[in-house]
């Protein structure tokens, strides 16, 4: 740590009955983790073990690699992630159990960078549909970036208060609330949250999660899920919030899955709710807080919630059918042209997306399959990227790591020959990485600028 932890903090920790965590944050240094993408082909990794509560796809490294010089990374095969942020997918399957395992629909409403939206992704049958939305611009650009990456299809991405979703009443099976907070979590990591950190800013974070959560109940439906999220150990603001949010509005805390060698701490004290505390020092990760809330009332179909609007039907173009070539299933999607884009919306998210549209501004929506340019029709990095891509639509050329890499930094590695004139879709270890246009005795390279290595 390059800063002395507050009194003030130290002296909270120990009434909690924490004293070992802070001498954890003062005195080791964070461990290195990451997820496995479940829908793309894994990676090998020397030296991991796998992460108890995520065993299936998370692994804990021994040392830190450089990820941003691993093609995999920007292929959306994994994503580097906390461990004790692993845990969410482990929350989500336990709730997917609960509701028979159907498609569900689910809402991250503070979702930058995407960790936790991709983590739930992950738990997720098919057919579900996910609203990842984040107030800060610059944020959402980068949440939209990561959902890219991912790879799922059915995701739509907003940028807006969650106050602006009030109106959206019953929408979701499943909300995620990772809210602002004071980030006692991350002082291990982070000498600012070390310098920040004070009893004021605690009190300020409880009241605006109090608001936040409060906005976020309008959109949960009966017998729904609210799964809230914290990177505190003070009780004020993740665990005396759910305990008086819960006096108000009658809702049921839900039994967490937990297994004594994970090393999870549950309720403190005399709290009359189930928790899963992941401290520093007694397991291998940040300081992290989470409960579940269960809204009162039955669940039903997301069908009877509100009847779908109705959409005008789009002529078809030829534009149009020649990108639904580009995706290996159409049944379900809707293709549609909005000015010069073209994109596969999941038939089942058409009204969701309508009632979206007028709470909030959406930057992103199923798959962008192409841009049209004049009479050229431009595949995009969104479909090179999702699962929905149908392999074959494209001539394809495979780069090693060190090609990957030149590509990945905007440059122009040399094709293989006997490659035809147009787009050619470029693949590491045969996994889609990106575009270029094949020009003949050159190419372009559309990998898109905002997201090239800077790096040597």
């Amino acid at each position: 740590m390059t800063s002395a932890l507050p009194e003030s903090f130290v002296r909270m920790l120990g009434e909690l009955g924490l004293e070992d965590a802070a001498e954890a944050i003062a005195g080791t240094e964070p461990s290195v983790s990451l997820r496995l993408n479940p829908r793309k082909p894994p990676v090998e990794f020397e030296d991991a073990t796998p992460v108890g509560w995520w065993a299936e796809r998370g692994l804990t490294l021994k040392r830190r690699p450089s990820f941003t010089l691993d093609p995999a990374l920007h292929q959306g095969r994994y994503y580097v992630q906390e461990a004790a942020s692993m845990y969410h997918a482990r929350v989500v399957s336990a709730l997917i159990e609960a509701y028979g395992g159907r498609p569900l629909r689910v809402l991250d409403a503070c979702a930058a960078p995407g960790g936790k939206t991709t983590a739930a992704i992950d738990a997720l049958p098919d057919g579900s549909i996910v609203v990842a939305n984040e107030i800060v611009p610059s944020r959402a650009a980068v949440l939209r970036e990561n959902i890219i990456k991912w790879g799922f299809p059915s995701v739509i991405v907003t940028r807006g208060d969650t106050e602006a979703l009030r109106g959206l009443h019953g929408d979701f099976d499943i909300i995620v609330a990772d809210v602002p907070c004071s980030g006692e979590g991350m002082m291990r990591k982070d000498a600012d949250a070390v310098a920040q950190w004070s009893p004021k800013l605690v009190a300020e974070c409880a009241s605006l999660q109090r608001e936040i959560i409060e906005n976020l109940w309008q959109t949960l439906r009966p017998g729904g899920f609210m799964v809230y999220w914290t990177c505190t150990f003070n009780r004020c603001e993740p665990a005396q919030q759910i305990l008086d949010f819960m006096e108000k509005t009658g809702d049921e805390p839900v039994n967490l899955p937990k297994d004594p060698s994970w090393g999870i701490i549950g309720a403190i004290g005399t709290e009359l709710l189930d928790a899963a505390r992941f401290v520093p020092g007694r397991t291998p990760t940040e300081g992290l807080f989470v409960t579940v809330l269960r809204k009162p009332g039955e669940s039903g179909s997301n069908e009877k919630v509100r009847k779908k609007p109705e959409r005008k039907t789009q002529k078809r173009s030829a534009e149009i059918d020649e990108a639904a070539r580009w995706i290996k299933e159409t049944e379900g999607w809707i293709i549609v042209r909005s000015d010069d884009r073209i994109t596969a919306v999941p038939a089942e998210a058409i009204g969701l997306i309508c009632r979206l549209a007028k709470k909030t501004d959406i930057i992103s929506e199923g798959v962008t399959i192409a841009t049209v340019k004049g009479r050229d029709l431009i595949p995009t990095q969104a479909l090179a990227m999702s699962t929905l891509l149908r392999r074959g639509a494209f001539p394809e050329a495979e780069f090693n790591r060190e090609e990957a890499l030149d590509y990945l930094r905007g440059n122009q590695p040399p094709l293989p020959g006997g490659l035809p004139k147009g787009y050619v879709l470029i693949t590491y270890e045969g996994v889609p990485l990106g575009w270029v246009k094949n020009l003949g005795n050159r190419y372009n390279n559309l990998y898109p600028h905002p997201w090239r290595i800077k790096t040597k």
